[in-house]
C-alpha cells in the first residue's frame, strides 16, 4: 500500500502520527545559564501535531557554543527546563528529538569560557559570520583540535545523549550538517589533517562514525538518526568529490543500524539545485527512515513520500509561521509568512504569537 504524508510511521522506536517533521530551527532565545526558556515550551507545545519534532541545535558542552542564547544540554539545569518542554509536547501527543550540536570553528571567542578559541579539524577560519551580544560579527580563528581532544568530543556527543533521555526526548538527531564540527571534519576543504582524521574519506568520515556509534551505543541505535548536507556552501564549506564522500558517511550509518537519515539536498535555506547531486544513489546506501528538507511545498512533499523517495518530509521557516502546519497542509490551506526580523533572538513576539487555523477564522 503505499503511503501518504499524513499517514503514520514507526521510525525506530518512535511512532509518529504524520510524516510532517518540524526541522531543527536556531532561534537564539535561551534563558540564562542556555536554559530553554518558558515561552520555548509554549512554542515547542504549539507545534506538537507535528509527526517529529526535531529540536533547535543545542550545545553538547561549553565549548560548542557558536551562537548567543542558544541552549545546552550538559548541565543539570539544562536537562530540568528542556523536561520541562518534552512532558508538554507529551502531554499535546507530540514526539520530539533533540538536535545534538558542536559548532567547532563557526564560533566568537567572546561565546566561549575565558582563554578558549574555536576548534575545528584544522586551523582554517571560516569566512562566515555568527549572532553574538554585539550582532553579526566574523567568526573567530580556530585552533585544530589535538587528536589526544577528539575522545572528549565523542564524549561529549554520548554524555548529551544520555542527558537527553533523562529530559524526556524521545531520541537524538547528531548534526552533522551545515558547516558545523562533524561536517568540517567530513569536507576536504575545511580538514587539512594528515592523521587517522584527515586525508582519505575513510578518515575524514571517522569522527562521524565515533560520534554516532558512541550514541547508539549510550542510549540505543532506534533512537538516534543524523543530519547531513552533502553539497550545502552554508558557513564557507566544500568538498572535491562530495558524492563518494556522502555514499560512505551513509554506509557508515547504515551499518550501525541507526533509526533515520535527515538530508538537506541543496544549499540549506537556498537553492536546491546549487549543484549536482544524486541523492537517490545516496538513499540507496541506508536501509533506515529517509527525512528529507529543504523548499518543499506541500504539493512536492506529498510526491516523495507517494513515490517512495522519501519517508517523511521535514519543513523549517513554514513551521516557524505555521504552528498547525500539519492541519494546513492537510486541508490546503494558505499559510502565515514568517518574519525574518524576529527569526534570531527576542521574546514572544514572532516565536508564539502565530495564529493557528481556528485563530484566523475566529
Amino acid at each position: 500500500m503505499t503511503a501518504t504524508l499524513f499517514d503514520p510511521i514507526r521510525i525506530g522506536a518512535i511512532d509518529l502520527a504524520n510524516r510532517v517533521v518540524m526541522a531543527p530551527l536556531t532561534r537564539s532565545r535561551a534563558a540564562d545559564g542556555l536554559v530553554p526558556s518558558p515561552t520555548a515550551i509554549e512554542y515547542y507545545a504549539q507545534r506538537a501535531t507535528a509527526g517529529l519534532i526535531i529540536t533547535e541545535a543545542t550545545q553538547v558542552s561549553p565549548l560548542a557554543q557558536g551562537y548567543i542564547a542558544t541552549p545546552g544540554l550538559f548541565t543539570r539545569e539544562q536537562i530540568a527546563g528542556w523536561r520541562k518542554v518534552t512532558d508538554e509536547v507529551h502531554r499535546r501527543g507530540g514526539r520530539i528529538v533533540v538536535q545534538l550540536w558542536h559548532v567547532g570553528r563557526v564560533s566568537h571567542t567572546s561565546l566561549l569560557p575565558d582563554g578558549e578559541v574555536p576548534v575545528a579539524p584544522s586551523a582554517i577560519r571560516a569566512n562566515t559570520k555568527t549572532f553574538t551580544a554585539d550582532g553579526y560579527v566574523d567568526t573567530s580563528a580556530p585552533r585544530a583540535l589535538r587528536i589526544d581532544e577528539i575522545p572528549g568530543v565523542v564524549a561529549d556527543f554520548a554524555r548529551a545523549a544520555r542527558n537527553a533521555i533523562e529530559a524526556g526526548f524521545d531520541g537524538v538527531e547528531v548534526h552533522a550538517a551545515n558547516g558545523y564540527l562533524i561536517d568540517q571534519f567530513m569536507r576536504d576543504g575545511s580538514n587539512h589533517r594528515d592523521d587517522a582524521y584527515g586525508g582519505s574519506i575513510e578518515n575524514r568520515t571517522r569522527l562521524l562514525h565515533e560520534v554516532v556509534q558512541a550514541t547508539v551505543e549510550t542510549i540505543g541505535a532506534e533512537r538516534v538518526g543524523v543530519r547531513i548536507a552533502p553539497v550545502t556552501p552554508a558557513n564557507d564549506m566544500h568538498d572535491s568529490n562530495p558524492q563518494a564522500l556522502f555514499e560512505r558517511a551513509v554506509e557508515r550509518l547504515d551499518a550501525l543500524g541507526i533509526a533515520y537519515v535527515h538530508v538537506i539536498e541543496g544549499a540549506t535555506g537556498g537553492p536546491r539545485d546549487v549543484q549536482p547531486f544524486d541523492y537517490a544513489a545516496l538513499r540507496g546506501k541506508f536501509r533506515g527512515a529517509w527525512i528529507v528538507n529543504n523548499g518543499y511545498d506541500r504539493e512536492m512533499a506529498e510526491a516523495a513520500v507517494l513515490e517512495g523517495r522519501a519517508d517523511a518530509v521535514a519543513f523549517g521557516r513554514a513551521y516557524i509561521a505555521n504552528p498547525d502546519l500539519v492541519r494546513r497542509l492537510r486541508e490546503n490551506a494558505p499559510l502565515n509568512e514568517p518574519d525574518r526580523s524576529t527569526f534570531y533572538g527576542g521574546g514572544a513576539e514572532g516565536y508564539i504569537d502565530y495564529p493557528s487555523l481556528d485563530g484566523v477564522e475566529a
